[in-house]
């Protein structure tokens, strides 16, 4: 098969703007980690664009530049930050009352936070049971609520002097909802929000926005959004890049590790068992059984994705998966997932595995919302539309084309990455074959 041309890539001039529908825990941890970062009070531990390397070439010839200066990204200290959310508190107050930063590094930080105030938010209670705000849009229509955020958008480049941005989702799961006829065409679509369908939830609104002012759309929540047949044509239409969903953070993280080991040894499984506490807003949220089944999806699509049951019936044809997620608040954005994993090996012999990780889920995540807001400006600058598969690494459930399986196994998905970034950048991809090192 040919090769396909590699797209010129815009230069990243001037500045970048990153927007963020949620201004709570994940968004303010960001926010802060870059200002942290541009102030040389941090290292932004967990991103790949700054701290990651990738091979180019053949071993022998050592050659493993830095991402960020392999790759013209957009740097950290050329970032400029904004959002909505229910809630009126800067992001001073939000962290402040997120409690995942220590208070001496968020006063060191807090002019520049001070100043990153929410814009209204679309809201609706029937998508999010369990909060409630006054920051709130209002608006005849749900396309009247869309031409707001799209002003939204246009002040902000305008008052920033910006010209290009990237909208990250870091709001609240919604609850589930399956695909409709609203979702199904363009037409359909645009018709429901002129129509106040229910079946089009503030996500969906926000990314239709975005995508009309030719803006990247990033969905780190597990909410349906973008992953629809009419948000994908839009994406199209306009060549605007959209990737998603549900940032992968603590436990699935994990699954996505330990999950293709026991595939690579063809080591059985009978059950995996995960449970999680957590005490922040998004605990708070989830537990609305709607907003919790929309979680639960996406946790539980990863491993039959992975372990191919139906190519290994006698290996993972009948395991049991089971996953909850309790609402703790003491516990506040320190999470902690317990798996319990009962697999087989030789003979049928039992074996068990048990993982306990203790994770902060913001600090985790904030990483994650760093570098998929500087690949989706890199894609945009590149010519690259629609569903972006090689940024599956950051997502729990990834989007692939119609009728194609989603890659769940981290290290698959890390090579698609890096070979994507070669591509780009015209450099040989890597196979890991190896075979050259020994012919004669």
């Amino acid at each position: 098969m040919t090769e396909p041309p590699r797209p010129p890539i815009r230069p990243p001039t001037g500045r970048l703007g990153i927007l963020t529908p949620g201004m709570g825990a994940v968004a303010t941890t960001f926010f802060a980690g870059c200002e942290a970062v541009k102030r040389s009070l941090g290292l932004p531990v967990g991103s790949m664009t700054q701290m990651g390397t990738l091979r180019l070439g053949l071993r022998t010839e050592h050659r493993q530049p830095y991402i960020r200066d392999f790759v013209p990204l957009a740097k950290v200290t050329d970032l400029v930050f904004g959002g909505w959310d229910i809630f009126p508190e800067d992001a001073y107050q939000a962290a402040r009352k997120a409690g995942v930063l220590d208070r001496e590094l968020l006063e060191q930080l807090r002019a520049p936070l001070e100043a990153i105030r929410p814009m209204a938010a679309v809201f609706d209670s029937a998508f999010v049971k369990n909060l409630h705000g006054p920051n709130v849009k209002r608006g005849p229509t749900k396309l009247d609520l869309a031409e707001q955020l799209r002003a939204d958008i246009r002040g902000f480049l305008q008052r920033n002097e910006l010209e290009r941005c990237v909208m990250v989702w870091c709001a609240s799961t919604e609850t589930y909802l399956a695909p409709g006829p609203a979702h199904a065409s363009l037409a359909a679509f645009e018709k429901a929000l002129r129509d106040n369908d229910p079946s089009i939830a503030p996500s969906m609104v926000y990314a239709y926005a975005s995508l009309m002012e030719g803006v990247p759309f990033a969905n780190g929540a597990p909410n349906l959004t973008v992953d629809t047949a009419a948000l994908q044509e839009l994406a199209k239409k306009q060549r605007v890049p959209i990737s998603g969903k549900d940032f992968k953070t603590g436990q699935t993280l994990v699954k996505t590790v330990i999950a293709p080991m026991l595939k690579a040894r063809m080591l059985g499984l009978n059950g995996w068992f995960s449970t999680n506490i957590l005490g922040n807003r998004d605990g708070e949220v989830l537990e609305d059984p709607g907003a919790f089944r929309s979680k639960e999806v996406s946790k539980l699509s990863v491993l039959d994705t992975i372990l191919e049951p139906e190519l290994y019936p006698q290996l993972y044809g009948d395991f049991s998966h089971k996953v909850s997620i309790n609402y703790y608040p003491p516990r506040g954005d320190n999470k902690e997932g317990w798996d319990n994993i009962d697999l087989f090996g030789w003979l049928g012999y039992p074996m068990q595995l048990k993982i306990n990780f203790l994770c902060r889920d913001s600090i985790l995540a904030a990483p994650i919302v760093l570098d998929l807001a500087l690949f989706s400006d890199l894609a945009a600058r590149a010519g690259m539309s629609g569903i972006q598969e090689w940024l599956s690494f950051y997502y729990k459930s990834p989007m692939a084309a119609p009728g194609l399986d989603p890659e769940h196994d981290l290290f698959i998905q890390q090579m698609k990455l890096k070979n994507n970034l070669r591509h780009l950048m015209g450099e040989e991809l890597i196979t890991h074959l190896g075979t050259e090192y020994y012919e004669d």
